[in-house]
C-alpha cells in the first residue's frame, strides 16, 4: 500500500485516458457456425462467445456496465445479450468479480451447465444452478453436442482468487481447453502470470488451435507481474503452448492498472512482429468483431 501511494495509482495517466475513444469497437452479427466450425466472437474483456462442436460456450461472462469496485467499461459489450443463440455451457476461470458476474449469470436458466474451477460449486447452486461441474487442474468433463461430446479441461494458472474479505484462495483458478469432436482445440487462459505451465499445457494437449490469452492489466509490473501477463509474454506463452493462433483479450474493456489504454495493442503486435510469425495468425480482434477457424 505505501509503494502504490508513493508511486501514483493503479489506474492510466489523465492524458493517456484521451485514448479511450481511439479503442477498437467494431459489433456485428454472429457468423453462421455448423458443427463441424469453430467460431470466436469477442464481447469484452475475458468474455467469449465460443461456438465448437455444435455448442454455444460464454468464457467468464461479464455483460455488465459496472463491476464492483472498478471504473465502469471503456466500451460497450460487443455482443447484445438478446442477440445470442442459446447457451450451452459457460466456464468460468476464477471468482474475481471481473470474470465471475452474479447478474450476468442470473440472465441464463438455471438448468444451464456451468463449469467451475473446485471451490465454487456451493456459490452455483446457492444461486439456483443445477448443472454444475467443478474440477480441479487437469481434470475434464464432457458435454453431449450435435457432432458429438466437447471435452471441458481445466488446466493450470498463476493468478489467485478472493470475493470476500474472508474467503481468499478457497476456490481454485485456471484455463480451459475445449476439444471439439472433430479434434479442434481452444485454450482459454482467464488471468494468468506468465511460467512454466504453459509448456506443460501444450505438451499435454499437443495441437491448440486458438489460444485466447490475456495482454491487458499489467503495469506496474512489480505488483501484477504474477498474475496478468503482459503482451510479450502472451507471444511467448503462445508459443510455449504450440498454438496456430494468438487471440489477445482482457484488455480495452476495463481499466483495472496503469498502461495507456491502447498500448497492449500496439505491444502485442510488435512482439508478434518479432517471431516471424504470419500475420494472420494473430487475431486482434476488436471488441465486437468475430472470426471463424478455417475462414481465411
Amino acid at each position: 500500500l505505501a509503494r502504490i501511494a508513493r508511486d501514483g495509482k493503479l489506474r492510466p495517466a489523465p492524458e493517456a485516458l484521451r485514448e479511450i475513444p481511439q479503442l477498437p469497437f467494431e459489433p456485428g452479427p454472429l457468423p453462421a457456425a455448423g458443427t463441424t466450425d469453430t467460431a470466436l466472437t469477442w464481447a469484452g474483456h475475458a468474455s467469449w462467445v465460443i461456438r465448437t462442436g455444435g455448442l454455444t460456450v460464454l468464457t467468464d461472462p461479464v455483460w455488465s456496465r459496472k463491476i464492483l469496485g472498478t471504473p465502469a467499461r471503456v466500451t460497450p459489450v460487443g455482443v447484445r445479450w438478446e442477440d445470442l443463440p442459446p447457451v450451452d455451457a459457460v466456464v468460468i476461470s476464477h471468482n474475481h468479480y471481473d470474470h465471475l458476474d452474479a447478474p450476468t449469470l442470473r440472465r441464463l436458466p438455471r438448468h444451464t451447465p456451468l463449469f467451475l474451477p473446485a471451490g465454487l460449486a456451493p456459490w452455483a447452486r446457492r444461486r439456483g444452478f443445477t448443472e454444475v461441474t467443478e474440477l480441479d487442474w487437469w481434470e475434464a468433463a464432457e458435454l453431449p453436442g450435435p457432432a458429438g461430446p466437447v471435452r471441458f479441461d481445466f488446466v493450470p494458472a498463476h493468478h489467485w482468487s478472493k470475493r470476500t474479505l474472508t474467503d481468499t484462495c478457497r476456490s481454485l483458478w485456471g484455463g480451459w481447453v475445449l476439444t471439439a469432436p472433430g479434434g479442434r482445440r481452444i485454450h482459454f487462459a482467464g488471468d494468468t502470470g506468465y511460467g512454466h505451465w504453459f509448456e506443460e499445457i501444450g505438451h499435454r494437449y499437443p495441437g491448440i488451435d486458438l489460444a485466447l490469452l490475456p495482454i491487458g492489466a499489467y503495469d506496474p509490473r512489480w505488483m501484477l507481474r504474477p498474475v496478468h501477463t503482459d503482451p510479450e509474454e502472451a507471444v511467448r506463452a503462445c508459443q510455449d503452448l504450440g498454438a496456430r493462433v494468438l487471440v489477445p483479450m482482457h484488455w480495452s474493456t476495463f481499466l483495472l492498472s496503469a498502461e495507456p489504454p491502447l498500448e497492449p495493442l500496439h505491444r502485442v503486435r510488435a512482439a508478434w512482429a518479432a517471431t516471424g510469425r504470419p500475420r494472420a495468425d494473430l487475431w486482434d480482434l476488436p471488441v465486437g468483431a468475430s472470426r471463424v477457424l478455417g475462414e481465411d
